[in-house]
C-alpha cells in the first residue's frame, strides 16, 4: 500500500493536480483504500497541524520572504547589478562575474530564487546581448546565479531543512557559508575560463555600456551589505532567532526602501499579498505532506525503507549515493518544497541509523535540491529566465547555458562530501 500511494501522488502530479493538494490527497485515497486504516490514521493530524502553526523556527520562512520582496521593489538590487559592471565590465567575462557576484550579495539578503532571476534577466540580460556574450552563457550564469539564494543564507531550504531534520537553523547557516562560497567561486572560475578560451562569447564591455563608478557601486552595496552582516550576525552570534532576525530584516528593508523613496502603500500590498500567497503554498504542501507521513508511517513504509538499506546496503557511502542520486532525479520532476518534506523524512531514520552526521548530510541535501531549479524539463529558473527573456533567447538556448553550471553543482556537492570541513569550519 506504501508503494500504491507513492504511484497515487505520482499519478495526481502527471495529471495537473496544484501540488498543495497532491500529497494530501493521496494521503486520504491510500487511507480510505486500505482495509487496516481508514479515517482513524488522520486522528493525530490536527494536533500535527497546530504544531506546524506554532512553530516559532518555520516563523522565519514568511518574513524572510517578505524581506526579499521589499528589497526587490525597493531598487537597491538593480542599483547594485548596475553599479556592478563599473567594477568588472572591462575585463573579459566581467559581466558575467558580476551577475553571479550580484546574486550571491542577493542570495544572502533576499533568498528569492525568482525575484532574483527574473530582476537580473530583465536588467542584465540586455547588456549582455548587446555587448556581444553567448546567449547560453547568459542565460546559464543568469539561472545558476539566481539560485544561490537555496545554498547561501538565510535559505528558506536551510529553514525547512532545520525544522525537518530537527537541526538549529542557526548551525545550518554557519554550515552553509564556505559551501555556498565554493559554488560561487567556481561559477566565476569556469566564466573567466571560457572568457580566456572563448574570448567572443564573454566580451569586455565597452566604454559606452558601462555605468557607475565605484562611488556609486559603495553607495548600492553598503546598505545591503550592512543588512545581511546584522541579519546573520545575530543569528550566527546567537543573539536573535531566525524569527526575529527575519523581524528585523524586514524592517531594514522598509527603511531602505525609503531611502530610495520607492516605498508606497501600493508597494507594501503587492509584497504582503506575494508573502500570503507563497507562504500559503508552503504551508498547505507541509500540511499535505504531513499527512502523506502519518500514512505512510501507520502503512510501515519507513521501517521497509530502513529495512532495505540494512538489508542491501552495507556501506555508508552507497546509501550516500543512493540518496543522493534519488533527490536529484526526483529534482527533475518535483518542487525542492515536496522532496524536503516528503523523500527528506523518509531519509532521515536511515541517516541516524548509519551514524551519519546530520548537520553535514542536510548541507549535502540543500545542495543537490538547488539543481531542482536548473533541471529540465521543470526547472523554475529556466522558466523565470525564459518569461523576463522574452524573445532574447530561445529555451533550448537556455537548457544549453545551464549544463556547465549543473555540473559545477554536482562537483561542489561532490567536494563537500569529500571535505566535510567545508560545513564544519564556522560551527
Amino acid at each position: 500500500m506504501a508503494v500504491i500511494m507513492l504511484l497515487i501522488a505520482l499519478l495526481l502530479l502527471s495529471i495537473g493536480i496544484p501540488v498543495a493538494f497532491v500529497f494530501g490527497g493521496a494521503a486520504l485515497a491510500t487511507a480510505l483504500l486500505s482495509p487496516d486504516l481508514g479515517l482513524e490514521a488522520f486522528n493525530v493530524l490536527p494536533f500535527r497541524i497546530y504544531g506546524i502553526m506554532s512553530n516559532g523556527t518555520l516563523m522565519a520562512v514568511p518574513l524572510f520572504i517578505l524581506m526579499g520582496l521589499l528589497l526587490e521593489r525597493s531598487g537597491t538590487a538593480e542599483k547594485l547589478l548596475i553599479a556592478m559592471t563599473s567594477l568588472f565590465g572591462s575585463l573579459k567575462g566581467g559581466l558575467a562575474v558580476s551577475v553571479v557576484l550580484v546574486g550571491a550579495v542577493l542570495a544572502a539578503t533576499m533568498g528569492i530564487v525568482s525575484a532574483s532571476v527574473v530582476m537580473m534577466s530583465l536588467i542584465a540580460l540586455p547588456l549582455m546581448v548587446r555587448a556581444g556574450y553567448s546567449k547560453e552563457l547568459s542565460g546559464g550564469t543568469i539561472a545558476a546565479s539566481g539560485t544561490l539564494g537555496q545554498i547561501i543564507p538565510p535559505s528558506v531550504i536551510l529553514i525547512i531543512l532545520g525544522d525537518v531534520m530537527n537541526i538549529g537553523v542557526g548551525e545550518l547557516f554557519m554550515g552553509a557559508v564556505l559551501p555556498g562560497l565554493l559554488l560561487v567561486a567556481l561559477y566565476i572560475v569556469y566564466i573567466l575560463v571560457i572568457a580566456h578560451l572563448k574570448p567572443q562569447s564573454a566580451p569586455a564591455l565597452h566604454e559606452d555600456h558601462r555605468s557607475g563608478n565605484l562611488q556609486s557601486l559603495l553607495w548600492a552595496i553598503t546598505p545591503m551589505l550592512v543588512l545581511m552582516i546584522v541579519v546573520l550576525g545575530s543569528i550566527f552570534a546567537g543573539v536573535a532567532s531566525p524569527g526575529e532576525s527575519a523581524a528585523f530584516g524586514v524592517v531594514g528593508a522598509v527603511v531602505l526602501s525609503a531611502f530610495n523613496k520607492t516605498i508606497g502603500k501600493e508597494m507594501l500590498i503587492q509584497s504582503l499579498a506575494e508573502t500570503l500567497k507563497l507562504s500559503g503554498m508552503i504551508f498547505m504542501i507541509l500540511i499535505g505532506a504531513t499527512a502523506f507521513s502519518l500514512v505512510f508511517n501507520e502503512l510501515g513504509g519507513t521501517d521497509q525503507v530502513i529495512e532495505f538499506f540494512g538489508n542491501h546496503v552495507d556501506s555508508v557511502w552507497t546509501f550516500i549515493a543512493i540518496a543522493m542520486a534519488i533527490v536529484f532525479v526526483l529534482g527533475f520532476f518535483i518542487d525542492f518544497i515536496e522532496i524536503s518534506f516528503i523523500i527528506v523524512p523518509i531519509l532521515v531514520p536511515v541517516m541516524h541509523a548509519y551514524g551519519i552526521d546530520p548537520l553535514w548530510f542536510a548541507i549535502l541535501l540543500a545542495m543537490n535540491l538547488q539543481t531542482s531549479f536548473l533541471t529540465p524539463p521543470f526547472g523554475l529558473s529556466l522558466f523565470f529566465v525564459k518569461g523576463a527573456a522574452g524573445n532574447l533567447l530561445s529555451s533550448a538556448q537556455i537548457y544549453r547555458g545551464i549544463i556547465p553550471f549543473v555540473l559545477l553543482q554536482i562537483l561542489a556537492l561532490g567536494l563537500v562530501m569529500l571535505f566535510p570541513d567545508l560545513v564544519f569550519a564556522f560551527v
